[in-house]
């Protein structure tokens, strides 16, 4: 299991590398130039900010696929990740949208990140790509299969985005992915990218796996870090920690620094 999932005396504050579209998706402008430049800038940011990690993530290539990526996209993203790498001290964790544990294993793998995120390790859920089902049984056998034990599994419970065919109680798919499907981290979230994460929800999945490194997934600012630090291990920030709070702007270095402030005390 990744060193990363250690818990702490406080929060870690993970920063989100919103990868700007790469070759193959509709966004694409023709210049992979500056896809990495934008990437390593954010990174740069959220590290001089303070964050303790960060999730590289090709957030701006929609429509997302249902199941795989095409092998443009995993190699560009892979680029991207070693770029991003090369240039930061802090950990670095992959996610590959909108499903692709086995593609992001291989990104970690190659780039040297410490952790994947997976939206659905096991289950189903209804998305805007359609149903997508988790393969636990795949992912966490070709981690043994690689060698790559050392990278963790950082799993989503009841996903944003997404809604269950058939609703069951948070505890029990928390539980379920820990002991049934491998994970090795829980994500509790909101209903959608910025959106606040429940308390009720995070309390819930956390007297569930209480041994369980548990982060929150969405919706985390200056105004609410410090309610949401006594409930979790590390926090997932993206849309908050950007120029004007605009996910699709560069991340602002003053922005990062207030938050981790706040978390620290």
């Amino acid at each position: 299991m990744s060193n990363f999932f250690q818990r702490r005396s406080r929060p870690q504050v993970v920063g989100m590398v919103h990868v700007a579209a790469l070759p193959g998706a509709p966004g694409y402008r023709n210049d992979f130039r500056e896809v990495v430049i934008a990437a390593v800038a954010d990174a740069k940011a959220l590290q001089i900010g303070g964050a303790d990690a960060v999730i590289v993530e090709n957030f701006f290539d929609t429509p997302f696929p249902r199941v795989g990526s095409a092998a443009v996209t995993i190699a560009h993203f892979t680029a991207v990740a070693l770029a991003v790498a090369s240039e930061i001290e802090i950990p670095m964790g992959i996610n590959l949208l909108r499903n692709d544990a086995v593609g992001g294993l291989a990104v970690a793998q190659a780039s040297g990140a410490q952790f994947i995120r997976v939206n659905v390790l096991s289950g189903t859920r209804v998305t805007d790509q359609g149903l997508v089902s988790g393969d636990a049984y795949a992912v966490v056998r070709e981690r043994a299969r690689c060698g790559a034990e050392h990278i963790g599994i950082a799993a989503d419970v009841d996903v944003k985005h997404s809604a269950p065919l058939t609703k069951r109680p948070i505890e029990e798919e928390a539980t379920e992915l820990v002991e049934r499907g491998g994970a090795d981290a829980l994500i509790v979230s909101g209903s959608a990218t910025g959106r606040a994460t429940s308390l009720q929800d995070l309390r819930q999945v956390r007297n569930a796996c209480p041994d369980a490194f548990l982060m929150i997934g969405s919706g985390v600012d200056v105004h609410n870090a410090g309610e949401l630090a006594e409930h979790c291990d590390a926090m997932i920030v993206g849309s908050s920690l950007k120029k004007d709070g605009v996910v699709s702007n560069p991340v602002d270095v003053e922005r990062v620094k207030r938050l981790v402030e706040v978390v620290r005390g």
